[in-house]
């Protein structure tokens, strides 16, 4: 087979994204694309492929896309705020279009991982680093299938005539492209452990393809998913390589959180791919974690907007840690830690808040004399009383206050508890194992976690405890259109009328610019 290259025709001109920040897209890329200087290193260019994962990845674009729209995320109007046009509206309602500024966005934006990662290829690298690339190629792919069901790419003729049109893949074509590259790499990439995560890694590149095997009959009919054994069996073998390589437990008691730590490159026990966060050398806007679900009057204040609804933080029981703790971490240096207050500062912000600098109740902003309890009650337009307090709000990742500007917790895209869940969940789907052997692999889970013993398992018992494991991590939407469960109603959500929102619509301005593009069906 010819060799293809990824290459994605950008829309000039800027977008909103996110309803805070603009991103200027350049259709520049014909000169970049040349044969250029033979002294270009290939190790900046895997840099810049790596870099630009940041933007779809941090609770931004694809995370938007992945959980917004579903019940464990919402991103309410709080009276003039939060508005953009209803563009966070439409994806909690299903209700965008191809004209949604989210839809081109994240399109354009995993485009460009895609282009940054082929083009280190051009430029002699050495194998380790093809993989890498190879890698991060891969993973944007997926993205781009997951919410688009097409991949654009470039090959032939074309690789060198702008003029024609890159191809499209569909979804065999791309898993077949997937698979493929990621087999032949496997050998050239390092077999780390968890404190070079952000390293694309050996089993990095096993989890990819244990996501790839496991949606593979979603992707191909999403309507009604199938779920061969052949695929579920190389899921299990894959998190069954994963487990013996030895890199890899779950977290202890009381460490959940050391997983989204502001040192979480050299706590996390079970992080085998991050993007990599570092104060004064590279890193994406992880500080997005905070400042979307913060109240203005919170340390650090945020941009009060986000929540997740009640029916999803009743998943979780009072003893389950992952619903929220005091975690004592080195870079607290609030009084919080250094005077014991030891109020809640991490997990599900619910009911009153407290300074951490004095201990005192919070207040909120408007009026000043309201005490700031975050309530369950949230509507997806909220006014009056409640406008600055309605809605339970998600703190995974542990502020980072040892340092001013970008923060250290490194942005989690694998663990190993979704690879022990994806393996429990192939055996329940017909792979080789017995439903004791599943069931041991959750309440392993379960156990480390202050939450008692399943019985049995399910499939309907395994989605929840996917939602309670990995709660604002980016996977909710695959995982309730792997299930069957995304166009049923849900707070502030109806039922979907038409199972066309099984897919997102390609972006309006893309078809514009590539006539191989076709609308998905629906749209």
């Amino acid at each position: 087979m010819k060799s293809k290259y990824l290459l994605y025709t950008l829309m000039l001109g800027s977008v909103i994204t996110g309803g805070v920040s603009c991103t200027k897209l350049n259709e520049e890329f014909k000169g970049e694309l040349g044969e250029g200087n033979s002294n270009v290193d290939p190790a900046g260019l895997l840099v810049t492929a790596y870099t630009s994962l940041n933007t779809p990845y941090q609770q931004e674009q694809r995370w938007v896309m992945q959980e917004i729209s579903t019940d464990a995320a919402m991103a309410p109007t709080r009276g003039g705020d939060w508005d953009d046009n209803g563009m966070h509206r439409a994806i909690h309602l299903h209700s965008w279009n191809a004209d949604n500024g989210y839809m081109n966005n994240t399109f354009v934006s995993l485009g460009t991982a895609i282009y940054n990662a082929t083009n280190v290829l051009k430029y002699s690298p050495s194998a380790q680093q093809a993989a890498e690339a190879k890698f991060i190629r891969a993973l944007a792919m997926f993205d781009m299938i997951d919410l688009y069901g097409v991949v654009p790419v470039r090959e032939g003729a074309a690789l060198e005539d702008f003029r024609i049109a890159p191809e499209v893949l569909q979804p065999q074509a791309a898993i077949d492209y997937m698979v493929k590259d990621l087999n032949e790499i496997l050998t050239s990439l390092p077999a780390n452990g968890p404190t070079a995560a952000y390293v694309a890694n050996r089993n990095a590149a096993k989890v990819l393809l244990m996501k790839i095997y496991l949606n593979k009959g979603t992707f191909l009919n999403r309507q009604a998913p199938t779920f061969a054994a052949e695929d579920m069996n190389r899921v299990i073998t894959l998190a069954k390589e994963i487990t013996a390589s030895g890199s890899y437990s779950i977290s202890g008691a009381g460490k959940y959180f050391d997983n989204f730590a502001p040192d979480n490159d050299v706590k996390s026990t079970e992080n085998i791919y991050t993007l990599l966060n570092k104060n004064g050398e590279r890193g994406g806007n992880v500080d997005r974690a905070w400042n979307t679900i913060a109240h203005y009057n919170m340390t650090p204040g945020g941009w009060n907007g986000w929540c997740t609804l009640s029916d999803y933080y009743d998943k979780f029981t009072a003893a389950d840690e992952r619903r929220g703790i005091y975690y004592d971490y080195a870079a607290d240096t609030t009084s919080n830690k250094t005077k014991a207050y030891k109020r809640q500062n991490v997990g599900f912000f619910a009911g009153q808040q407290y300074n951490w600098t004095t201990n005192a109740p919070l207040m909120a902003r408007n009026p000043a004399n309201a005490p700031l309890v975050f309530t369950r009650e949230v509507t997806i337009r909220t006014s009056g009383a409640t406008l600055e307090t309605a809605g339970i709000r998600p703190m995974k990742y542990a502020f980072d206050y040892s340092v001013t500007g970008q923060r250290n917790n490194d942005w989690v895209v694998y663990r190993y508890s979704d690879v022990l869940l994806m393996q429990a969940e192939a055996i329940l789907r017909g792979g080789t194992g017995t439903a004791g052997e599943a069931l041991g692999l959750v309440n392993g889970i379960r156990a480390n976690r202050g939450v008692a013993a399943f019985g049995s398992l399910t499939l309907d018992n395994l989605l929840d405890e996917r939602a309670r494991e990995l709660y604002w991590e980016g996977w909710r939407r695959q995982d309730l259109i792997r299930f069957g469960k995304f166009l049923v109603a849900w707070q502030e959500k109806a039922a979907d009328p038409d199972p066309k929102t099984l897919v997102y619509p390609i972006p309006s301005q893309q078809i514009a610019v590539n006539p191989n593009l076709k609308q998905n069906t629906g749209y």
